[in-house]
């Protein structure tokens, strides 16, 4: 048994090789980002007002006609893949309120059906964060009080049906574990600056206005060998003034996206608060990235067509979504 798996692990270490996977490595230890520092960049990052006083839409702005039409003319094979991972149904550590199938049969009317019940933020299920979902200091995007916008009657103002067109844009894969040429990250590591520079140096692409940046850290990867785990890989604080330089228009990852800690005695999710807050950024939360990173592998394409279309829920506070990434 041990000789197979010394096997293994020379034949997935050549197979990372092959594929130019990179032995950058990054700092084992550095000064965490304090709560003045997240709060400094909160106030002269933030894109309140760039669209206008009454803007619903925040960074969605970025994509444009034009940016729709460049990610269109990336589709050359026609392949499709979905970013999205099928629902858990068992309890587990990350999936305390799992979905439950309630179906409905009919056989005079030669009919079934099933009922959906489900609470799909947190670390679970593959969703879309929208722009009413967190606050910080009480306020929501663009400066609106929550108190006066977020009721249990829903969100009166940037809730889900603001996104009814749909979110199209050049989708940019960050496959670090590809980088570091190991099959997953260990939960708890923590992903910073230089770590994205190095996949674009290496991939041959760079992260500009209007993308959706998608992390891959190998969460899914890490469960089906290690079973679950609530703890995940994630974004350190300190990436926060790239996302605002960049001027990404959305986030997503195969995880919950920050790191835990990465701004100690903040006591919420830093990046969360930053990219919905601050940014009018949508989030997507808990994709399954590994069948897309191996067809980006396959292809040598870390850049693609991305399809977002959430449900039109009036009130809502995001959707569970299935994004489509095309080749």
């Amino acid at each position: 048994m041990v000789v197979i798996r010394d096997i293994c692990a020379i034949v997935l270490a050549c197979s990372m090789a092959a594929c130019g996977a990179s032995s950058f490595t990054q700092p084992e230890t550095r000064e965490p980002t304090t709560v003045a520092q997240f709060d400094q960049w909160m106030a002269e990052l933030s894109n309140w007002g760039r669209w206008g006083p009454d803007d619903e839409l925040g960074a969605a702005n970025l994509m444009t006609a034009a940016k729709r039409r460049e990610a269109a003319a990336l589709v050359r094979t026609g392949t499709t893949v979905s970013l999205a991972h099928d629902m858990i149904t068992e309890e587990a550590a990350d999936a305390r309120e799992p979905y439950v199938l309630q179906m409905t049969v009919n056989p005079e009317g030669q009919n079934s059906g099933d009922r959906i019940d489900l609470y799909f933020h947190g670390v679970t299920f593959s969703h879309l964060d929208g722009l009413c979902h967190v606050f910080y200091k009480d306020k929501i995007f663009n400066g609106f009080d929550f108190q006066e916008i977020v009721t249990e009657d829903g969100c009166s103002r940037m809730d889900t049906t603001a996104m009814k067109d749909g979110l199209v844009t050049r989708g940019i894969l960050i496959d670090m574990p590809r980088l570091k040429g190991v099959p997953y990250l260990e939960p708890g590591t923590k992903l910073y600056r230089e770590d994205i520079e190095a996949w674009e140096e290496q991939a041959g692409v760079t992260v500009g206005s209007g993308d959706a940046l998608l992390l891959r850290t190998g969460r899914w990867a890490y469960r089906a060998e290690h079973g679950p785990a609530r703890e995940m890989a994630g974004w350190d604080a300190s990436v926060i003034p790239f996302l605002a330089e960049r001027d990404i228009a959305l986030l997503g990852a195969d995880s919950v996206h920050e790191a835990p800690d990465s701004v100690p005695g903040l006591g919420v999710n830093p990046i969360h608060r930053f990219a919905i807050v601050a940014r009018g950024m949508n989030l997507l939360d808990n994709l399954d990235l590994e069948a897309v990173a191996e067809t980006a592998a396959r292809l040598n394409r870390w850049e693609f067509m991305l399809v977002v279309a959430p449900l039109r829920v009036p009130g809502g506070t995001g959707s569970p979504v299935n994004p489509i990434a095309i080749f």
